[in-house]
């Protein structure tokens, strides 16, 4: 299981490392992809446009969006960028040590205007998996789930578990799933 930047992990409706749908439902096939490259260009542009930054910038700043549910690889931001800096719609400002920052041009403004709704969307998107992963990444509550997987391994790993007390273990985790289901 992966954590945050990858594998399969799902946080309710939401899967890390996939495609989030417009509506908040989970994957749209893209396996593997959270952002086409169009989708991720407007969202790298949007943030550029609020504020310069470098590349490092833009991945901290749309892992904090999505609560650390996803975050680009520099593999996919820094080409995007370069990609962004050619088409004109960036372009570098002043340096922060030895990173390149980037702040909008006036034609990258103008495209986030034209494509308004589109961004809009988009940052939906990261914020609405940024509160779903806060609803559903309690940290108590992954305390709990591993404290019963650790003595759920230790007491049937052994073997020697007998089948009354199989039986009593899943009767006492049935009846804390219905617990927690009907706590609406």
């Amino acid at each position: 299981m992966g954590g945050p930047r990858g594998g399969s992990r799902r946080w309710g409706p939401f899967e890390v490392n996939w495609e989030v749908s417009p509506e908040g439902t989970g994957s749209r096939g893209r396996r593997g992809r959270m952002f086409d490259g169009t989708e991720l260009r407007l969202v790298l542009l949007k943030l550029i446009a609020d504020t310069p930054r470098h590349g490092y910038d833009l991945i901290r700043e749309i892992e904090e969006l999505t609560g650390g549910a996803y975050a680009p690889s520099p593999g996919v931001v820094y080409p995007t960028l370069t990609l962004l800096d050619d088409m004109g719609l960036i372009e570098e400002s002043k340096a922060d040590g030895t990173k390149k920052q980037f702040a909008a041009t006036d034609a990258g403004r103008t495209h986030l205007e034209e494509r308004a709704e589109e961004v809009d969307a988009l940052m939906a998107r990261l914020r609405d998996l940024g509160e779903a992963r806060a609803r559903t990444d309690s940290s108590s509550v992954r305390r709990a789930m591993h404290n019963l997987r650790s003595v759920l391994w230790n007491k049937l790993g052994t073997g020697n578990a007998s089948t009354e007390q199989l039986h009593d273990i899943v009767a006492l985790i049935d009846e804390a799933a219905q617990k927690i289901e009907r706590l609406g």
